[in-house]
């Protein structure tokens, strides 16, 4: 996978080299396994699940606790030419439909959404709708920063594994 991965970071993402383990934490997630990535702010962790997401067949989905950071990282990565979107309360009714049937459809390969999303009526039903490549819980020093009862729709991303 490392030779795929490599010409993945040169050619989507623009680096030429990786940094630190990220080429070995791509390589297991791009395989299927399970990471538990730790890393100082700005050492590379999107990438670690971004470009398995290129990688993988299906949809990556990306559960984040914060709405700016998801706007930033969908609008890098479609200047990359990655089908990324996101779903929150930012959307109107109409842009978050368009942004399900675009999933439905296979037009998206990786979707940002908070965890209250996949608690919502129907937020789980669509995520078995489509196939996933691989789930990220990101931003996750948030859950124990700030406890459990902060964002309790935390606790419920386990059913995501089933």
């Amino acid at each position: 996978m490392s030779q795929q991965s490599r010409r993945a970071l040169r050619d989507v993402f623009g680096f030429p080299a990786f940094r630190g383990r990220q080429e070995a934490v791509v390589d297991h997630v791009a395989d299927g396994k399970d990471a538990l990535v730790v890393m100082a702010t700005g050492a590379g962790k999107s990438l670690c699940y971004q470009l398995p997401a290129v990688l993988r067949t299906g949809i990556a989905v990306v559960v984040s606790p914060l709405i700016a950071l998801m706007h930033d990282q969908v609008q890098a990565l479609r200047a990359r030419g990655v089908r990324a979107a996101f779903l929150n309360s930012s959307l109107s009714m109409e842009e978050a439909r368009q942004v399900k049937t675009a999933m439905r459809a296979g037009e998206v390969d990786l979707i940002y959404v908070a965890p209250e999303r996949l608690a919502m009526e129907g937020g789980l039903r669509l995520f078995s709708q489509v196939p996933l490549a691989l789930v990220a819980v990101d931003e996750a020093h948030c859950i124990s920063h700030w406890g459990h009862d902060f964002r309790p729709d935390y606790l419920q991303l386990s059913v995501l594994r089933q």
